[in-house]
């Protein structure tokens, strides 16, 4: 073989898990479709994580379709938009939560120039992110719904992706197919799987074990279980009232459900630290 065709091969074999730089602090959040509580969970989790003693910063990566401020009641005053204009460096739009003991990056909702925001400009942003990491024990990204080319690369720049999705079949056909795709792209060990708004817990390792079987079967992929979140109506009422579910009913079911999942990235984060 030539050392051009070499070249090619290798070129062509390279995938983004050694392409993209990843951050061994940075827990990414995603699902194959909306609507299955993924910015909730986000939310969530970063509150979990700060409340156990966690320096953490949320950043809301659902370019596009932000929603992360809305959830807390915040109105920012400087957000991704200024950042991806050159208004500002991305360090500069960190905004403190006092009530959850966190920082925020926000987004900006309806914006097309952010979800549409070419390759280069994308990692750019990326890099500043990692930079910023490193003043943090733990970085939460909120990624937009689906598996476009800004979900993938922002995925991969994390240490693992927690995959939310529910029992319906869209849900849990979507979230097969973001898993195929991270496959494809070299991230196949780094997706666990989140099962939310399960009826009990049965059904939520029911729904587990219908993905699970899926990637077994047709991408011999055994994606580990990061948790299950429990339905809980007081989830509902957190959203309306614009107030994290640890704040406003901190003894619930799908809290604790969820202070468990943030004790299991914790613990990866810590792993990928000592690596």
């Amino acid at each position: 073989m030539s050392e051009k065709t070499k070249a090619a091969e290798n070129q062509k074999s390279q995938t983004p898990s050694t392409a993209f730089p990843q951050g061994k602090n940075i827990i990414a959040v995603a699902s194959g479709k909306g609507g299955v509580g993924k910015t909730w969970f986000s939310v969530t989790l970063t509150h979990a994580l700060a409340r156990s003693g966690k320096k953490v910063l949320l950043f809301d990566g659902d370019l596009g379709l932000a929603n992360v401020d809305v959830q807390l009641g915040l109105m920012p005053k400087r957000d991704l938009n200024d950042v991806i204009r050159g208004r500002l460096s991305l360090d500069k739009v960190i905004q403190r939560y006092e009530d959850g003991g966190f920082d925020i990056i926000a987004g900006r909702s309806g914006q097309a120039s952010l979800s549409a925001l070419p390759s280069q400009r994308l990692a750019i942003l990326r890099d500043q992110l990692l930079d910023i990491a490193k003043e943090y024990d733990v970085v939460v990204i909120d990624l937009g719904a689906g598996v476009d080319r800004t979900v993938r690369m922002m995925s991969a720049s994390a240490v693992r992706t927690l995959l939310v999705t529910t029992d319906e079949p869209t849900s849990l056909t979507d979230a097969y197919a973001f898993i195929k795709l991270g496959a494809a792209a070299g991230m196949s060990k780094r997706v666990s799987i989140v099962a939310n708004q399960a009826a009990n817990p049965i059904e939520g390792e029911r729904t587990y074990k219908t993905l699970l079987k899926a990637c077994e079967n047709f991408l011999r992929l055994t994606p580990p279980l990061a948790g299950i979140i429990r339905q809980d109506p007081r989830v509902k009422d957190s959203i309306r009232s614009q107030s994290p579910i640890l704040t406003r009913s901190p003894n619930t079911e799908a809290a604790q459900d969820v202070e468990k999942i943030a004790a299991y990235a914790a613990n990866l984060v810590q792993k990928a630290a000592t690596a």
